[in-house]
């Protein structure tokens, strides 16, 4: 599995932390609203925040760190 997100943190060591955004669409008022969520992923070189990246699921590499980045866009 493969999602498009944004670098919002890269402060800890071989780790970024990706934000992915995505459109849901409201049960009763049939309103898109914006969800997102964070994923830690795995990235041996700094990459500076705001960045576009594909990250992909992996194996688990620590507790939380189940993704690597596969392209920086």
């Amino acid at each position: 599995m493969k999602l498009k997100g944004k670098i919002v943190s890269n402060k800890m060591a071989k780790t970024v932390v990706v934000e992915v955004l995505r459109l849901k669409k409201h049960l009763i008022y049939g309103k898109y609203i914006k969800i997102s969520k964070k994923y830690k992923a795995h990235a041996e070189e700094k990459i500076p925040e705001g960045t576009e990246v594909i990250i992909e699921s992996t194996r688990p590499i620590s507790k939380d760190k189940k993704w690597r980045i596969a392209k920086v866009l």
